[in-house]
């Protein structure tokens, strides 16, 4: 079963592009293959200027190290870990200096200084997903990968998601390649693109 075809999708630094379509049209696993989480059967994918096309697991997930950040829908933070020790987690197993400082920075950045030593079950979902995308930030990536960031969140909360996604990817200068159902966040981006048949189509 052929899922994604005759694509063909380029993001320029400090770009946001978001990406729409119906469930099951492959927005996602689009995503996982532009981020080397997945491998194309056919065709060719290219990250931070390198190929994927010949790496393994292990030489995708070494590209992807300090380079790319993911934000996931469920936001995949580790239950034992404080909201601290997630965003610290990354940053140490890559050797990053000052990484404790680094961490405690990023969640500054998303307003979560006093929740540092909570737990995820102690959070509120806007609070683990603000979290999440500390970490997400916290190596200061080229890209940053969003699936459906505020998919889980009531409508407020997904608002305080976008503008903190959108600022920053401001100040980073990171593209930002997002997969969404909410307009709100798409009409933000710079481009928005649709899902269709397996094709990716241009939006007003």
């Amino acid at each position: 079963m052929t899922i994604l075809q005759n694509l063909d999708l380029s993001v320029q630094s400090a770009e946001a592009v978001a990406i729409l379509g119906a469930s099951g049209s492959g927005k996602s696993t689009l995503l996982g293959l532009l981020a080397g989480l997945d491998q194309a059967s056919t065709g060719e994918v290219w990250l931070c200027g390198k190929s994927l096309t010949d790496l393994d697991e292990d030489g995708r997930a070494a590209l992807r190290e300090g380079q790319v950040g993911f934000v996931f829908q469920n936001f995949q933070l580790l239950p034992t870990l404080t909201a601290l020790e997630n965003v610290l987690l990354p940053l140490e197993l890559s050797g990053v200096a000052d990484a404790g400082r680094i961490a405690s920075e990023g969640l500054e950045r998303v307003g979560l200084t006093e929740r540092a030593g909570h737990y995820p079950r102690q959070l509120s979902g806007g609070e683990q997903q603000r979290t999440a995308i500390a970490r997400a930030y916290a190596p200061r990536p080229r890209i940053l990968f969003a699936d459906e960031p505020t998919g889980n969140l009531d409508q407020a909360t997904g608002e305080q998601v976008i503008d903190l996604l959108l600022n920053l990817r401001q100040g980073t200068g990171a593209a930002l390649v997002l997969v969404t159902h909410d307009p709100r966040l798409a009409e933000r981006c710079d481009r928005r693109l649709l899902m269709q048949g397996g094709r990716l189509e241009p939006l007003g």
